[in-house]
């Protein structure tokens, strides 16, 4: 059973907290601008349609302009456009992903981050804000820079996860990674509100807002982050705050290796120095994995394909919630946005929670599938939601718990184990790379259904979108079927080793 997570969390640094909270905050600043989309949809499409304010046209603008922003003829159409937009923004993003992996593991940590952020605001103030300001209405422009946009965005999540993994170890992983990722809902959250709160004055304000605070983050990002221990002199018990055998074992062996501790020659020869200490550059320097290498080690496959099924979902709930709430239901925008916070505080909670339980269980799939299966009840109680906002945030916030919960785990804790187990003993320079296969195969899974659910609705309504998300969930439990039952075998044969010890 791993340490306490309060003996464990005392023995970090300062510098340990600033790398936490910058990655942190990086993500949720990136994560506030990807919400803002989604929640001034209904906006979007009243102004690229005749809908809503066609007969009072000509009080606000002349006709040439009124008719000059109708992209489409009625919102069916605008919703196809918004969901084709959602799904070349997850492709864009997934093919990034595959490639910012591979570069965040051979360029500064720290210079990736900050092109993502940074280039990623500049893109979606030209989207947002400034193609309103100039009248300039085009499907062609909105599509690449939304593709630009997915790509610049797909450098920030592998290198925060890398940095993290840089930083903290694998005995209270669970509980700190899911904690930390925690990021994305705080952003969400961060983004309903800024968006709510300037929604009154034109979409383009919303954009305006969150584009500008993300730019000034990675600038403060740039400045301030340490990518490694090694950066500011650290050895590698202060990087953990452990003890050097125990770093050995819990640094770069993950939950699902069943590999026994390493022989204590090996250990003392590894650990009992400084890093501050003069070696062979070249020895120092570990070589990074290819992207064949890191694809083929144990456990990255299962659980790619599983977070192509489990992102589908949440990535839905993510970009269509408000949307589906003030349709389905006729609540005010504002009024959506503010409620889908709570689907974001379930998954904060799911994370957490369902990390610190998984390190008490050393193990990371029965968590999992279990959550999930809870998930999938939870989907046919929340597709029947009566029209009371209390009913349905408590809904939403159960349902967050049991699908973001185990998102942020996959995305988060089980990739930094994927990245550092006993196989990279030679390369430890693998966490991007791994994070990057992870989280670019579960974006290709949310791309193709993000087209899927406007599709669905479209044509069968939103309760075959819910069915469709329950057999997504379904999909999830059965891709981690082997690794579940194989560290359920684990767990049996250390039971039963201990009631014979006993």
């Amino acid at each position: 059973m791993p340490p306490s997570c309060c003996g464990c969390l005392s023995q970090y640094t300062h510098h340990h907290l600033v790398a936490f909270l910058l990655t942190f905050f990086s993500y949720v600043l990136l994560h506030a601008s990807r919400k803002t989309f989604s929640n001034v949809k209904v906006s979007i499409s009243a102004q690229w349609t005749p809908a809503f304010t066609n007969g009072s046209a000509a009080a606000f603008s002349p006709g040439q302009t009124w008719e000059g922003n109708h992209l489409f003829a009625d919102k069916e159409q605008a919703t196809l456009f918004l969901g084709a937009l959602d799904t070349i923004f997850l492709f864009s993003y997934a093919v990034g992903l595959y490639f910012s992996g591979v570069i965040g593991d051979r360029v500064n940590l720290r210079y990736v981050l900050c092109v993502g952020l940074c280039g990623s605001a500049a893109v979606e103030f030209v989207f947002g804000t400034l193609t309103e300001w100039l009248k300039i209405y085009n499907v062609y422009l909105y599509c690449g820079l939304w593709v630009l946009n997915g790509l610049l965005q797909s450098a920030v999540w592998p290198c925060v996860v890398a940095v993290m993994g840089n930083w903290f170890g694998k005995a209270d992983r669970g509980f700190v990674f899911g904690l930390w990722s925690a990021c994305a809902s705080v952003g969400n959250i961060l983004g309903a509100f800024l968006a709510s709160s300037v929604l009154k004055y034109g979409y383009e304000y919303a954009f305006l807002v969150t584009s500008v605070v993300q730019f000034a983050g990675g600038v403060v990002v740039f400045f301030g982050l340490l990518t490694s221990p090694k950066e500011v002199g650290l050895s590698l018990e202060a990087e953990t705050g452990l003890s050097p055998v125990e770093t050995d074992t819990d640094s770069h062996r993950p939950l699902m290796s069943d590999e026994e501790e390493e022989e204590d020659a090996e250990v003392d020869d590894r650990h009992y120095h400084s890093i501050q200490e003069p070696e062979d550059p070249l020895a120092e320097a570990p070589l990074p994995v290819t992207f064949c290498q890191a694809f083929c080690l144990p456990g990255v496959l299962p659980y790619s394909l599983a977070y192509a099924c489990l992102k589908l979902v949440n990535y839905s709930f993510f970009f269509w919630l408000p949307f589906y709430l003030t349709n389905n239901f006729g609540w005010k925008e504002a009024d959506s946005d503010r409620l889908s916070v709570w689907y974001d505080v379930g998954g904060i909670l799911g994370g957490t929670i369902q990390g610190f339980i998984s390190d008490l269980m050393g193990k990371r799939s029965p968590v999992l599938a279990l959550s999930l299966a809870l998930a999938m009840a939870s989907l046919v109680g929340y597709s029947h939601s009566p029209n009371d906002q209390v009913i349905n945030a408590a809904l939403l916030t159960t349902t967050g718990f049991f699908i973001g919960g185990p998102s942020n785990m996959i995305s988060s804790a089980i990739s930094a184990d994927l990245g550092r187990q006993d196989a990279l003993r030679g390369s430890q320079k693998a966490l991007a790379t791994v994070t990057g296969i992870v989280d670019g195969t579960g974006s290709i899974g949310a791309a193709a259904g993000q087209y899927l659910v406007s599709l669905i609705e479209s044509k069968l309504g939103w309760i075959q979108v819910f069915y469709f998300f329950i057999a997504m969930t379904a999909g999830s439990i059965v891709f981690i079927t082997p690794l579940l039952h194989k560290e359920v075998r684990e767990m049996w044969r250390e039971r039963q080793a201990l009631r014979r010890q006993l």
